[in-house]
């Protein structure tokens, strides 16, 4: 059977979704000396994101090439820089997967998703969001404890739906580069919050806005509705706004949902949201008392760290 774009995407998708529960057995995080040493451990660990997400994409390539289904079709090859980050060389439109890691002990899903509707005409781009988590919550090998995947253009509408709110806050589309070569190419969206409580000012731009007919505060990446919101650019002060995407608050119903589930999910007895919030509050007692009990992390004597 030859397979189509979809069925890519689709075969590709079950079996990145069989990755929870894998474990990366190329880092170990070794057990904190004591509890007060593991509490500064939770407060820098989700910074290996970064590294395991890169380790993931190689993982990725090689797993799913490694696939039956995809023997004779075509190949599936990792792009850095560029976008998505694996795509499948072997069918038009082209399939991809963007990927991104989360730690969920952390207050959000700090990962940002900054790419234009424009790229998603064909959808057939996906997103896949894998929580990671070290075996012991602090230590041991990081592990795949579940996954998501969504239409990349779905989460890209999301996001602008969500922010934009013209005139109080735009989204902007990047200019045309398309001449320049592909390092130069720009390719993301921003978003600006507007910097003025002039009312005189803010009418104005009410006033201008309302002239653009019913679907003046409906998002739209097409260069016409962008040459307007140029012209409230023009009249209005704008601040770029440096914690625009993060996926966290794009607020898309399947990123939603599994965000639940994750936080919802127990580990070694107590949920992520739950392990989350007692890292993060100010009872040294309970800490150190939950540590001991579920993580078996008690102080260690000077003596035992000389060997």
């Amino acid at each position: 059977m030859t397979l189509d774009t979809n069925d890519v995407l689709r075969i590709a998708g079950e079996h990145l979704k069989e990755l929870a529960g894998h474990r990366f057995d190329v880092l170990t995080v070794e057990p904190p000396v004591s509890p007060e040493a593991a509490v500064n451990l939770s407060k820098i660990i989700s910074k290996l994101s970064p590294i395991l997400g890169n380790l993931i994409e190689f993982n990725v390539v090689e797993y799913l090439d490694d696939q039956e289904e995809f023997d004779g079709q075509g190949t599936w090859r990792r792009q850095d820089p560029g976008f998505p980050d694996a795509v499948f060389d072997g069918v038009t439109p082209q399939p991809g997967f963007e990927i991104k890691a989360w730690f969920p002990l952390s207050t959000e899903i700090t990962a940002r998703f900054k790419d234009s509707q424009n790229h998603f005409a064909d959808d057939n781009t996906q997103v896949c969001l894998l929580a990671w988590l070290p075996e012991h919550i602090l230590f041991g090998k990081p592990q795949i404890v579940d996954v998501v995947i969504v239409s990349g253009r779905s989460v890209a509408e999301s996001r602008d739906n969500h922010y934009h709110n013209p005139p109080d806050y735009i989204v902007l589309e990047p200019e045309n580069t398309s001449a320049r070569t592909s390092n130069l190419q720009q390719t993301n969206t921003n978003g600006y919050k507007v910097q003025t409580l002039d009312r005189d000012l803010l009418a104005k731009a009410e006033k201008l806005l309302d002239s653009w007919g019913s679907d003046s505060r409906k998002y739209s990446p097409s260069p016409e509705y962008q040459a307007k919101l140029r012209e409230l650019v023009a009249m209005l002060p704008y601040r770029l706004d440096t914690n625009y995407a993060k996926m966290d608050r794009i607020v898309h119903p399947g990123l939603e949902d599994f965000k639940t589930r994750v936080l919802n999910t127990k580990f070694k007895g107590m949920t992520a949201k739950g392990w989350g919030r007692l890292f993060r509050s100010n009872d040294d007692a309970r800490i150190k008392r939950e540590l001991e009990v579920r993580l078996g992390v008690r102080d260690v004597d000077a003596d035992q760290l000389i060997e």
